[in-house]
């Protein structure tokens, strides 16, 4: 809602308050209310223009105020507050506006109220009221002022305060008019008489402030017509204005001549009389506004003010009142808790400025107020207490009270001014101790007022003080001028000198020295600043110092403590920044005297921890009856002094000088206290129990409470989450602060050179003087390096000092020296310093002090190793750290390595072989170590030095052994001799040399990868270096040595020798190196001895291609052979000891052993010699034919006489001799044609050696040496296989068939070596000696005469080997001692040399050579043939007995593998045999078919039990394959056995084969038990055959049938294996008699004559055997067995038809003569011969042989066995029941079966039926 709005509400509101009692009111109001709503705009507009319409708006307003009505005055008041608001009131209505107010006055509060707010809004509203006008509202406001009602009261001063306001802001509105209007000027006469014209507005605020300063002093005004005014509502207003308006004041000397001529004595006067607490307040505030901002306008009158206050502060000091506090808060001020004019920085200077910088006649403002202030905080030392943290804890009484003696010896190295002055600050101090009680205290919320006394201007009298409340403001106040100071000098120090400009390239400047001010622009007005400060500090340090010192050790809370330390700070810094070394000093003196009490260093030695469990006594101690209970440590405090004093130093880094020995002294203790064990900081924790030593940050019970939650509460405080503390007090842990001692030292990096100079000087002088107060007396340095140390001898007036502060040897043997520790960090830090800067700034002061340590036999050994361990790192890094390509590369090296030699090598001194020197050394040679490995690639310059410093830890070596080596030995001692020996080494036992040792070789290692960056001088040190170390005592030294470094040296010696000038040179420094390599290969350790022979020979490997032949000439037999003879002789000397041979063991680590092992090497590196050089070398030498012969001889030694380790690596070397020499060229040819006939003529001694142990039968019987291993043999046969392929190559011819057989015999006894102790499994695949010996066989050229019977003959005994030689061979290895013979037994393992990998080889192969030789006759009448059918008969034989053909596979068994071979060498050797026919003799043709016969018998009559184990599906299979044998014999063998050149007796035996194949039965027809009896009808058939007529015919007498029945048994015998395979072989008996297959007809007529007998035979004993048992068995039926054979035998008897007369022919003496044609039947014979005769020519002559058994079997009553068969033929006629029809089935019995042969007997014989 608008004004306007409101205004006609109000109107409404009074027309309708005014209807009944005053119309006109109304009536008034209703008129204006239709003027504003008939145009409102120009009603309001004419009303403020004093229009026409204005008296009508304004005239009920006017009326409304006239009536005593409160509501109609108040309604009226705010109509008219409404329209001065919409400034719709003319300017001529003013004065009746404020009439009317002043009339309404006396109404109630609310009118008075309104009228203060229509006043208000009045004057604002019109800028216009001036003078006369002006002072009437005031007037108005002035009275409502004096109103007993204080809402009224307060209102109208708030009102007159802002109206005063109002016209003093005129005035500067004023003063931004350009001109004013001369009319509106008016005189004005000022307080000294004078005249001046003013404006309206300046004229009335002159006016008002001037009767305001009357009414002050209880004058009459002169412009306002008030005759009383309280003074102190009068400087409340004087106040606001000169607050608010002060730049105004300045401005117009009008009213500074106000504040000078009425003001000032006013107040003066006020402040001087009797105290009245509102208006020496007030008095009070206004001084501060005018000291504030008029002390340059009022100066005299800003002196007399500062001298009347300084004085006030005296006189409460000496009346002991505190009257005069709101004087001293002045000086510090009345903003809140801060100081507002000390801490005014510019105020103070320019006081110093103004009255004390003038020496005569300044009134020493400044001075006096830090004297006041100084004895404003030190009189009263009872109020303050003292604190119970910075003397430490854990320290008695007796020692805390005894720092004051001890606190000025305790102090820095300082000027005498800041001793003196430090000395009486810790005088007072102390003095006071003793009087001063613990319950005082200083802080912030026990101290101070909730609201200053200043501040408390609605109190009529003074509130109660605190007691310390005004050394609480004392000590605010000096706060205040120490951050005064350091707020002004930092920042300009900072932009002065840190930041000042730079040239390109400049680095920045962080520890910057001292602001030199005489430097700086003498006019500047920050020089003259600068200069009035460090004035200051010259004039006030003293007392400023007495006064910090002091406070800081009462009883302050952590608030006004975290100030005071803060104050030290500054007061420190600033000092330094201004180049004040006194003052700087003594407060660092202050700062560590605090932050290390001296009574907690010296306690720390007399403390001891308590036990555990407690005892009585501390009990009681920790009661309080004896000593503290608490550890003397540091407390926060402390710790907060000592961060500060850590914090300047670090600002002040760059300027300290020689001051750094003092505050590192101070460290150094620090460190000491925080690292004692018990002196660990106290925590905060509660107020101990009563009678004990409070706790770091409790105060005593009395006084817990002055400091609030400051102090003694603090620690709940802060567990209730108190607020962050301040950062001085922050991170007091030893870990942090030890944490800021390190920065300090690592902030040395930003030092300039002079001040890291100092710095380094400081350090070594304090650890100077703690190794010499360690040794009592002074500190022995090297004379050489005593100039270079500065301040490394203590001083002896210090001595006594340094021992009362506490540090004492035991306490420092714990961690080292202080000094030598930082020095070892500073100097890392500081690497490139040392290495770029000038030896004189640090390098020569650090190394030599730290070398002076070491060398000090008498120092503690912790520091001397301490020291050690320092220099050591420096001289690590330098080289790391040097760029290489800078020109101090070769003199930083050279340093470096001078240094560290002083170190490694012994100065020769007995006296100083200790365990400790031993150490240092240890670590010198590590530090080299590190040097090579880091930087050794890098390093010009010193290689003698370190060769010398590695050296000199070998001890001298032993004198060698070995008699042959003496004369490769004589050259390298010859040359090492000519090198100084080293220093005595004064070892103190064996531990520390082989320590020693192994340090330095690690540094010969990495000088030998660098090697070839060494010089020739360089190198022959290298090399005889590496020659001491190769016979030291640590082996895996000694063999690194032997074996990879010289190989590398001599690597880099090779790659030198390529530059032609240098050649001759580099070559002799090779021979000296083979030499020295040479002298190791003897050495008594294997692994030196094995390593040095490597490295011999592979560099002469390597490099030999280089040498000449004169060269190789030495090295052949100056180097090689010499080698070998002297190895060998070891190796005779250990086998005369030892001469019974045993096994080798590959476990065995005797010396023995080793030297075989050495031997091994060196042949096998000849090998490898010979394999590379022989032809291009090694053959071209004049002395090759006698150094082959020397080398042949040594090999065949090796394999005869030495252990059998060494005869393979000897036969190899051989082997790789002899392929080499194969290469050689044409004009070689004569020398290697002899070379290998000297390996020959040796490998037949030694193939002697292995056939005749071979033939024998023990291993130790046999021979003195031991037996051949299976790795021998291999290579042997390879040396063999080698020498025969030189030849081939050679001759190009295959040997003769003598030196063949030879071989062959050699290898046939390799093969079956019997004892050798490292047979392999031989079942699943040939071992390394079968494979070598078959590639041997197969590598003999077989188209030789007579090779090929000699390989298959030899290779036929191969295949016999698994059934023939196989064998077990126990271990060799020894059963332990401890078991019994028994269980030793059952721990031998047994190895069964089985052969069966070679049978599986051979058997194939042989069917290979054969086919490939089959057309020669030579294998057929040699023998050849019949050997490999021999070889092929025996698992043929065997069968099922025969071995496994594999352990791990599913080979064909061997029987098998054999059969299938044999089969097929009997196909082609039938065929060939009929080939080649008279080119074989008979008796190869019958040894040849006896062979075959041989082998199937074996194969049919093999026994096959095993089969009855078989599934039935594997007895199928295995039949099956059987039938092979069965299917060749028919095809293969028997229509070649008829051949007139086979006997008779061969086939008679092929037939009696079938015959006994065919049996189903083992036994039958005889007695239980007993073997088959002969047939009772025809014994000439069985057995041996009788000479017989073929006239007699007893054959077909008829049988006795009786007899027959008498042998009958009802038991039939077990049934043989395979019941097929012997009807199969029935089946060939019947085919090879029948007359069925018609080709070769003479042939198988001759077989059919020759066989029948064996048939008839077996038939016979079939049916008699039946005939035999039916009559006993009866109704009792045969096994199945027996009725099917009986079936089949009367089947096939029924189907045989046989060759004409052959039946005649086999009964006749010469079967085969009458086989094709029989004599004619003789007419003279009787009818019964005559017809057998003619029945004997008949093709059913068998069935007349059977007639008689015929009969009986036809003629049996009882069933007879019966079967259905399918026919694929009609059956016999004869056959009566035959009812089937082709392809049918039909049943057959044997009575029928019988009867049909009857039949067909009876139709032979003519019978038509």
């Amino acid at each position: 809602m608008s004004s306007l709005a409101f205004l006609v509400t109000e109107l409404q509101a009074l027309a309708s308050e005014t209807r009944r009692k005053h119309p006109e009111i109304r009536d008034a109001a209703e008129k204006s209310l239709a003027i504003l709503r008939a145009s409102p705009e120009q009603a309001t507009a004419k009303l403020a223009a004093d229009g026409p319409q204005s008296e009508d708006l304004l005239r009920p307003v006017f009326m409304g105020c006239a009536t005593r009505n409160a509501k109609v005055v108040g309604i009226s008041l705010g109509s008219l507050q409404r329209l001065i608001a919409l400034k719709a009131v003319p300017h001529s209505a003013v004065s009746v506006i404020i009439s009317t107010m002043s009339d309404a006055m006396s109404q109630g509060v609310d009118i008075q109220l309104r009228i203060l707010q229509t006043l208000l809004s009045l004057i604002t509203n019109f800028p216009a009221v001036h003078g006369t006008l002006l002072g009437d509202a005031l007037l108005l406001c002035f009275k409502l002022q004096e109103s007993r009602i204080a809402v009224v009261s307060s209102t109208a001063a708030a009102t007159l305060r802002q109206l005063v306001m109002f016209v003093v802001d005129k005035v500067v509105e004023e003063d931004q008019q350009d001109d004013i209007p001369p009319e509106r000027l008016s005189e004005t006469t000022l307080p000294d008489g004078t005249t001046i014209s003013l404006g309206p507005s300046a004229r009335d605020a002159f006016s008002i402030f001037e009767d305001l300063c009357l009414l002050a002093n209880s004058e009459k005004p002169h412009f306002l017509k008030l005759d009383f005014l309280h003074k102190t509502f009068a400087l409340e207003l004087i106040e606001s204005v000169l607050t608010n308006y002060h730049d105004l004041f300045r401005r117009h000397s009008e009213l500074l001549m106000l504040l000078q001529h009425h003001l000032c004595p006013l107040l003066l006067k006020a402040l001087s009389d009797r105290p009245n607490f509102p208006l020496t307040l007030r008095c009070t505030r206004v001084v501060f506004i005018l000291l504030k901002q008029f002390s340059y306008e009022l100066k005299t009158e800003a002196e007399v003010f500062l001298v009347l206050l300084i004085k006030i502060i005296g006189d409460d000091l000496d009346s002991g009142a505190g009257s005069h506090a709101n004087d001293t808060s002045t000086a510090h001020g009345h903003g809140g808790n801060r100081p507002q004019l000390c801490i005014d920085a510019e105020f103070v200077r320019n006081i110093w400025d103004r009255y004390d910088s003038e020496q005569e006649s300044g009134s020493k403002v400044f001075t006096s107020l830090i004297t006041a202030l100084k004895r404003l905080v030190t009189e009263k030392p009872a109020l303050l207490g003292v604190s119970t943290q910075i003397f430490g804890v854990g320290v008695t009484a007796h020692a805390s009270e005894g720092q004051s003696a001890s606190s000025s010896a305790y102090s820095l190295d300082v000027g005498s001014m800041a001793g003196m002055v430090a000395t009486a600050a810790s005088a007072t101090m102390s003095g006071v101790v003793g009087y001063m009680g613990s319950s005082g205290g200083l802080s912030l919320q026990g101290s101070a007022m909730k609201l200053q006394c200043i501040d408390q201007l609605d109190k009529a009298d003074s509130p109660p003080i605190p007691e310390s409340y005004l050394q609480l403001l004392g000590v605010q106040c000096l706060v205040s001028l120490c951050e005064g100071f350091a707020s002004f000098t930092g920042p300009v120090y900072s932009a002065i000198v840190i930041q000042k400009p730079r040239a390109a390239g400049d680095a920045p400047i962080r520890a910057p020295p001292a602001l030199d001010i005489s430097s700086l622009p003498p006019d500047d007005a920050t020089t003259k600043q600068l200069r009035i400060v460090r004035d200051m500090i010259e004039s006030g340090w003293p007392a400023l110092l007495a006064a910090l010192s002091f406070i800081v050790s009462t009883n302050l809370s952590d608030e006004l403590f975290v100030d005071v330390l803060g104050s030290y700070q500054a007061m420190t810094n600033v000092s330094g920044m201004l180049a004040l070394t006194t003052p700087r000093d003594a407060f660092f003196l202050s700062l560590a005297k605090y932050a290390i009490p001296t009574g907690v260093v010296s306690s720390l030695d007399s403390y001891a921890e308590p036990s555990t469990p407690r005892t009585a006594t501390s009990i009681s101690e920790g009661l309080g009856l004896s000593g503290p209970a608490q550890a003397p440590g540091l407390s926060e405090r402390n710790m907060a002094c000592l961060k500060v004093l850590v914090s300047s130093a670090l600002f002040l880094a760059g300027s300290l000088g020689e001051s750094w020995f003092g505050i590192l002294e101070a460290l150094q203790n620090a460190e000491y206290v925080l690292n004692s064990r018990g002196a660990q900081p106290a925590k905060r924790m509660p107020t101990s129990g009563s009678g004990g030593i409070p706790s770091a940050r409790s105060v005593s019970s009395t006084g817990a409470n002055t400091q609030g939650g400051m102090s003694a509460s603090h620690g709940a405080a802060g567990a209730q989450g108190q607020t962050q503390r301040h950062p001085l007090l922050s991170d007091l842990d030893p870990e942090s602060v030890q944490n800021a001692i390190q920065r300090l030292f690592d902030a040395s990096k930003n030092m300039e050179d002079s001040a890291f100079k100092d710095f380094i000087n400081a350090l070594c002088r304090l650890s100077g003087e703690m190794v010499g107060m360690q040794l009592d007396g002074t500190l022995i340095v090297d004379s050489d390096s005593a100039d270079d140390v500065v301040g490394l001898s203590p001083r002896t007036e210090n001595a006594h000092r340094r021992r009362v502060s506490g540090i004492h040897l035991p306490r420092t043997l714990r961690s080292g020296d202080f000094g030598i520790n930082k020095l070892g960090g500073v100097a890392l830090l500081n690497i490139h310093r040392l290495i770029y800067r000038s030896p004189e700034v640090a390098w020569n002061t650090t190394t030599a002090h730290l070398l002076s340590v070491i060398r000090l036999a008498h120092a503690p050994q912790s520091i001397r190793i301490q020291a050690a361990r320092v220099l050591d790192e420096i001289l690590t890094i330098v080289p790391r750290n040097l760029t290489t390509a800078h020109e101090l590369q070769p003199k930083v090296q050279r340093r470096v390595l001078d240094v560290l030699a002083k170190q490694v090598i012994p100065d020769g001194n007995p006296s100083g072989a200790t365990p400790t020197s031993a150490e240092l050394r240890r670590m010198g040679l590590e530090t080299l170590h590190q040097i090579l490995q880091a930087s050794g690639h890098t390093l010009v310059v010193g290689w003698e030095t370190i060769f010398e410093m590695l050296g000199s830890v070998c001890k001298p070596a032993p004198t060698p052994k070995s008699s042959s080596m003496e004369t490769g030995l004589d050259s390298s001692s010859s040359i090492a001799s000519s090198r100084p020996k080293p220093l005595p080494l004064g070892y103190t036992n064996e531990k520390s040399y082989t320590t020693l040792v192994k340090i330095a070789f690690q540094s010969l290692t990495l000088v030998c990868d660098s090697v070839s960056t060494l010089s020739s001088e360089h190198l022959r040190l290298c090399i005889s270096t590496l020659g001491q170390f190769g016979r030291q005592a640590d082996t895996n030294i000694a063999l690194t040595a032997a074996e990879s470094l010289l190989w590398s040296v001599s690597d880099s010696i090779q790659a030198k020798r390529k530059d032609v000038d240098k050649e001759p040179e580099y070559s002799a420094l090779w021979m000296f190196l083979l030499l020295e390599v040479l002298g190791l290969c003897t050495d008594a350790r294997p692994e030196v001895r094995m390593g040095a022979i490597q490295t011999l020979f592979r560099t002469m490997q390597l490099y030999g291609a280089t040498l000449s032949l004169d060269t190789w000439d030495e090295c052949i037999w100056k180097v090689t052979f010499p080698l070998i003879e002297s190895i060998t002789l070891e190796i005779r000397h250990h086998a005369s000891t030892s001469p019974t041979p045993v096994p080798v063991d590959p476990l065995d680590n005797s010396p023995a052993k080793a030297w075989d092992d050495s031997k091994t090497l060196a042949l096998q590196s000849f090998g490898s010699i010979l394999h590379d050089f022989l032809t291009s070398k090694i053959m071209k030498l004049e002395s090759f034919s006698r150094a082959w012969d020397v080398f042949v001889n040594h090999i065949q030694e090796s394999v005869l006489l030495d252990n059998r380790t060494i005869s393979t690596p000897a036969l190899r070397c051989l082997e790789k001799a002899l392929k080499a020499s194969a290469s050689a060229d044409p004009d070689l040819k004569e020398k290697v044609a002899e070379s290998w006939q000297r390996a020959w003529r040796a490998c037949d001694e030694m193939g002697e050696a292995v056939v005749r142990r071979a033939s024998s039968q023990s291993v130790q019987s046999s021979h003195p040496t031991p037996p051949f291993t299976q790795e021998c043999l291999v290579a042997f046969v390879d040396v063999i296989r080698g020498t025969r392929a030189v030849s081939r190559i050679l001759d190009g011819t295959e040997w003769q068939i003598d030196r063949l057989t030879r071989v062959v015999t050699i290898l046939k006894g390799v093969l079956t070596y019997p004892n050798s102790p490292d047979y392999r499994p031989d079942i699943d695949a040939l071992t390394p000696v079968q494979s070598v010996v078959m590639e041997a066989i197969a590598g003999i050229d077989l188209s030789s005469p007579g090779s090929p019977s000699l390989v298959i003959r030899d290779l036929s005994e191969y295949a016999t080997l698994p059934f023939l030689a196989a064998f077990d061979v126990p271990s060799f290895a020894p059963p332990p001692t401890n078991d019994s013979p028994v269980k030793a037994q059952q721990n031998r393992v047994q190895k069964r040399i089985t052969y069966i990998g070679l049978a599986k080889k051979t058997m194939p192969l042989l069917v290979d050579l054969f086919m490939q030789f089959r057309h020669k006759a030579e294998i057929y009448t040699d023998g050849t043939l019949e050997a490999v059918l021999s070889a092929y008969s025996i698992p043929i034989k065997l069968k099922y007995d025969c071995p496994a053909p594999s352990k791990f596979g599913k080979d064909l068994p061997l029987w098998k593998t054999a059969t299938t071979n044999f089969l097929k060498i009997v196909k082609e050797a039938a065929s060939q045999l009929k080939t080649l026919d008279t080119d074989i003799p008979d008796d190869r043709i019958e040894g040849i078919w006896r062979q075959v016969i041989d082998v199937f018998r074996g194969g049919i009559l093999a026994d096959c039990s095993a089969v009855e184990n078989m599934s039935l599906e594997e007895q199928e299979s295995e039949e099956n394959f059987d039938l092979a044998l069965i299917a060749s014999l028919e095809i293969d063998v028997i229509p070649h056995m008829g051949d007139p050149r086979v006997p008779d007796n061969l086939v008679i035996q092929l037939a009696k084969v079938l015959h006994q194949g065919s049996r189903l039965f083992e036994s039958f027809i005889g007695p239980e038990g007993a073997s088959p009896s002969p047939s009772p009808v025809s014994p000439k058939l069985d057995g041996q055959r009788s000479k017989h007529s073929s006239n007699d015919s007893s054959d077909f007498e008829k049988v006795d049938i009786e007899k027959i029945r008498e042998i009958g048994r009802t038991e039939s015998g077990p049934l043989a294996p395979r019941e097929r395979f012997s009807y199969w072989c029935f089946d060939l008996l019947f085919l090879t008699c029948s007359d069925i297959t018609k080709d070769q007809e003479e042939s198988r007529r001759r077989i059919a004559a020759l066989s029948l007998p064996s048939l008839l035979n077996r038939c016979q004993n079939t049916l008699v055997g039946y005939v035999a048992d039916e009559s006993l068995r009866g109704n009792l039926p045969f096994p199945r067995a027996r009725e099917d054979e009986l079936l089949y035998v009367l089947r096939k008897l029924l189907e045989l038809r046989l060759w004409p007369g052959t039946l005649w022919a086999a009964l006749s003496e010469s079967p085969s003569s009458y086989c094709a044609e029989q004599p004619a039947i003789g007419t003279d014979l009787a009818p019964s011969a005559l017809i057998a005769d003619a029945v004997k020519r008949s093709s059913v002559a068998h069935l007349f042989h059977f007639y008689s058994i015929l009969c009986e079997i036809a003629s049996i009553p009882r069933k007879t066995p019966s079967t259905w068969v399918l026919t694929e033929s009609p059956l016999p006629l004869s056959i009566d029941g035959g009812k089937g029809s082709v392809g049918g089935a039909i049943e057959l019995d044997a009575r029928v079966l019988a009867r049909g042969c009857l039949k067909a007997i009876g139709k032979e014989l003519g019978d038509g039926r």
